[in-house]
């Protein structure tokens, strides 16, 4: 299988990469206890660490608003989702518990502040692209049973003709949502430049997926100098 990043995208900022981590054999699980402590210890030190005026003044926040605004895509009303997210807990709200794989990436995403998400590989059928949409493409939201238009020339996240994600990093497809019973899964990561929370991330989900989950993982890295891998 490949995972390839059109051209395009790198025009619109020539420093974005994308961290994929092919992770085989996990053990999902309900939360555990240690599980939500995690998560909720990264929500406790984001609302310590910023206010929520700061927020879009964060810089991977405001980057994925660039990319975002330069595809054509309004930020504003098309909220990047972790920027979502972020945004909830400097409300004081918590992140709801769905399993210890989705809980612990968000626990990642909020600790290094990062656009972080996992698909279920058993449920990707063809080879995955982050580039602009086709005619041909398609959507199923979370929760859906109906396939949704999606708009021409949209930066989008697919596989084949499946969109994964609408609207590069908006909202996440029902096709390849991690579940209970999910056990392989493609991680993806994005940054731009030297960027250390990147790098940690990436080594954070790495050592989940081995020590949390006793799964093993092969990593990659995508940007303008290499634009494809195969695994």
């Amino acid at each position: 299988m490949k995972y390839t990043v059109d051209a395009k995208v790198f025009e619109l900022r020539e420093d974005i990469k994308f961290g994929i981590i092919i992770g085989k054999g996990l053990e999902n699980s309900e939360t555990t206890d240690e599980d939500e402590s995690r998560l909720r210890r990264a929500e406790e030190n984001m609302r310590t660490a910023l206010g929520q005026e700061q927020l879009r003044e964060v810089r991977n926040v405001a980057l994925y608003r660039d990319v975002m605004t330069k595809s054509g895509i309004n930020p504003n009303k098309y909220l990047v989702s972790v920027e979502a997210m972020f945004k909830r807990i400097l409300k004081g709200g918590n992140l709801p518990k769905i399993n210890a794989l989705v809980d612990l990436c968000n626990a990642v995403s909020v600790e290094k502040v990062i656009s972080l998400g996992g698909h279920d590989l058993d449920d990707i059928a063809q080879d995955m692209e982050v580039r602009f949409s086709k005619p041909e493409d398609r959507f199923l939201p979370f929760g859906a049973e109906d396939y949704e238009q999606v708009d021409e020339d949209e930066l989008v996240f697919t596989s084949g003709n499946i969109v994964q994600t609408r609207k590069w990093v908006w909202r996440q497809s029902e096709h390849g949502k991690m579940t209970l019973n999910s056990s392989n899964i493609v991680f993806q990561l994005v940054g731009f430049g030297q960027d250390q929370s990147f790098d940690d991330a990436m080594k954070s989900i790495e050592s989940l997926v081995v020590e949390r989950f006793n799964g093993n993982c092969k990593s990659f890295v995508v940007d303008v100098y290499n634009q494809s891998i195969e695994f």
